[in-house]
């Protein structure tokens, strides 16, 4: 059954089993008085009072111990409001029977029981509901012997249910030692009261007079059952006498013990209250503190959380943070108090020479009282400040202010200087998540820079019957200044290009897509080598910044001649091997770089150079982050050692000559790790 289905189920058997038990009470009642034969046997009613009292319970406990998010102070007045309607109830009934006066009805033995019973339903509502409520007082912090201390209590208190529907007494004096060890019980459970702990000042209050208006119902419903039932007693015996009923006797003795208990540890806890409530601020206001880099989005909200922080815990009348800013002026952040009052404050501290409290100058002010006694036209007298400093150096000050001498005490002190090096802090870790994430967008751009890069790059060199080529090319930075190209002229002309541009990363590369652009529109026009070197450095000169130059070497195959012609703008010289001679020399043609010298003069620098080529001959062009590589001694891979390897590997296939000089570089430097760009184009003739 769902949890509803058992409220209603246990509501309409607790009214059912309580019309039950009226109605056989008095019936029985009404015989025995009037000398009647019984139509309904003594055992019954007993028993159907223990189903409702059952019922009743099973009613609350899914209403209230199963209702999710009530707190302390709404489950105080759930027992309010049921011993308010109980008691209305009840005096009306009272009403009734002074309205009656001495009347037959009134002095009618079977009415009275009539009333009695009535109050007696309603006393027990509240009784079970108060119960239940202080059930998950009891049990708001869990142990397993809580727990099962609990359960005792419960079943104990369901035998005695049980045992005041028998019929007949189990042992002499047995009911009576029963209720005693409930009693103990109830009592031992009734020290737990850690719920206490978790209300705050207003909370309490509302706590001690709910509780004591619920002992007051709780009071007033004993004496009014009891006087009910000496009366009736004193007429016959012929009836419920609660006074007998061990369930009842326990819940109220345990209900009264929890209440009174909660009511004194309350009043107690008043006192510390404030205290522990000005503690809790101080933790949330540090907790605010710290996590104010998390969540806001500059440091000026820093500022505003630590001058609101320490306003509301130490109870300032004023503050204010004065932030350090050497273009602009010191900068302000108030609470009561304008710039103008701030600059009358700091300098009357001056025209009296009391150094270290905004300045935290060597000569700590140790008490503000007389110099602030004399300050005209404020009404602050006490004063506390304090440095905030961010990687040891102090950006600001905060100051504190209060309209009473002696307004700030040690604890005021400690607290203060934790907020303000809190903040230094948190700026500190702001600046630094900034910081972060500007690496993050600058890597970010570097990676698109990266494949804009790549695609300056050839996906492919352009081959020949004549030759066969290869290239590798691989930036120290994500971006690099390295390029190498080619582009067919003609059916028997192609143009190569190896370029390295001053500097690195993205100028570099910002410059290398201005000569791949040199590159493509010079080519086409079938220029000499010479030729195109000054056009080039004639229009690099109008876009390249004085500090950067591009060091190039410019080839132009001719498959009909045999011959290639080249020229050098102070690029590394080229690596050319013989297979006749069997062995790699290096070119020493003259050239100056593209953007040194910029103007006419400069096609007086240009060298042309050409050699025929045959079968098995090998043109290496490079960069100069090939041979000046270093291993860990710090030696220069060099030219030595590449002419070395070109010769070892000379008979390989172009493909194969590539991957070994790349392999046997990384093997010298011994990491992956380069510190320059590698460039390397290698031609084959075939």
């Amino acid at each position: 059954m769902s949890s509803k289905a058992i409220i209603r189920f246990s509501a309409l058997l607790a009214a059912g089993s309580w019309i039950g038990m009226l109605l056989t009470a008095l019936s029985i009642l009404f015989s025995k008085t009037s000398g009647l034969e019984q139509s309904v046997g003594d055992e019954a009613p007993p028993i159907l009072m223990s189903l409702f009292i059952f019922a009743l319970f099973t009613f609350y406990k899914y209403r209230i111990e199963r209702a999710e998010s009530i707190n302390f102070v709404d489950l105080l007045w759930k027992v309010f409001v049921t011993g308010l309607i109980a008691t209305i109830v009840s005096l009306f009934f009272q009403l009734v029977m002074n309205m009656l006066g001495n009347t037959k009805l009134a002095e009618n033995v079977v009415f009275l029981d009539f009333i009695y019973l009535s109050n007696f339903g309603l006393v027990a509502a509240f009784l079970i509901s108060t119960f239940i409520v202080w059930k998950r007082l009891i049990l708001y912090q869990k142990s397993r012997f809580l727990l099962t201390a609990w359960k005792i209590f419960e079943y104990a208190l369901l035998v005695g249910l049980v045992m005041n529907a028998l019929p007949v007494t189990i042992v002499e004096n047995f009911e009576d030692v029963y209720l005693i060890i409930l009693i103990l019980v109830g009592l031992v459970l009734s020290v737990n009261m850690k719920w206490v702990a978790y209300l705050n000042f207003k909370q309490k209050w509302k706590s001690i007079l709910l509780i004591a208006l619920a002992m007051f119902y709780l009071g007033y419903f004993s004496f009014t059952l009891v006087s009910a039932s000496s009366e009736i007693a004193d007429k016959t015996d012929a009836f419920l006498d609660i006074r007998e009923n061990i369930f009842i006797i326990a819940l109220v003795s345990f209900i009264f013990i929890y209440a009174l208990f909660s009511l004194l540890v309350l009043l107690f806890n008043l006192p510390t209250s404030s205290v522990f409530e000005q503690k809790l601020e101080e933790v949330v206001s540090f907790q605010k503190l710290s996590q104010s880099i998390q969540t806001e989005q500059n440091e000026e909200r820093v500022y505003e959380i630590l001058i609101e922080s320490s306003v509301n815990t130490v109870f300032a009348d004023a503050a204010w943070i004065e932030v350090d800013n050497e273009k602009d002026g010191p900068k302000y952040y108030t609470h009561k108090i304008d710039v103008e009052g701030i600059i009358k404050i700091k300098n009357h501290l001056k025209a009296n020479k009391i150094k270290g409290i905004l300045d935290q100058g060597s000569d700590k002010t140790k008490n503000l009282n007389k110099y602030l006694a004399t300050l005209r036209g404020s009404p602050y007298r006490s004063m506390m400040a304090f440095p905030i400093k961010v990687k040891g150096k102090q950006e600001a000050t905060i100051a504190l202010l209060k309209d009473v001498s002696e307004g700030f005490n040690k604890e005021n002190s400690k607290i203060i200087s934790t907020f303000s090096n809190q903040a230094g802090i948190s700026i500190e870790n702001f600046r630094l998540l900034t910081e972060a994430l500007q690496n993050e967008r600058y890597k970010e751009e570097l990676k698109i820079a990266k494949n804009v890069q790549s695609s300056l790059l050839p996906d492919e060199i352009v081959q020949d019957d004549d030759y066969s080529a290869a290239a590798f090319s691989e930036a120290a930075d994500e971006v690099g200044g390295d390029y190498y190209d080619t582009f067919r002229i003609n059916d028997h002309k192609v143009a190569m290009i190896i370029s390295d541009v001053s500097g690195k990363g993205t100028s570099a590369a910002f410059h290398m897509s201005q000569m791949k652009g040199v590159f493509y529109s010079l080519t086409q026009h079938d220029m000499s080598p010479k030729d195109f070197l000054d056009s080039a450095n004639n229009a690099l000169s109008r876009c390249l910044d004085k500090a950067s130059f591009i060091t190039t070497s410019y080839y132009v195959f001719d498959t009909k001649k045999k011959q290639v012609e080249f020229s050098r703008a102070g690029h590394c010289p080229t690596l050319y091997y013989s297979k006749a001679e069997g062995k790699a020399t290096y070119f020493q043609n003259k050239g100056l770089g593209l953007g040194i010298l910029r103007n006419e003069g400069f096609k007086n620098y240009i060298q042309i150079d050409t050699f025929m080529y045959s079968p098995g001959d090998i043109l290496v062009l490079y960069t100069d982050g090939i041979t000046e590589a270093k291993n860990v001694k710090g030696e220069e891979y060099g030219y030595d050692l590449l002419r070395e390897a070109i010769q070892k590997h000379s008979d390989a296939p172009v493909e194969e000559i590539k991957k070994e000089i790349i392999s046997e570089l990384y093997a010298f430097t011994g990491t992956e790790a380069i510190d320059d760009d590698y460039t390397v184009l290698i031609v084959k003739f075939n």
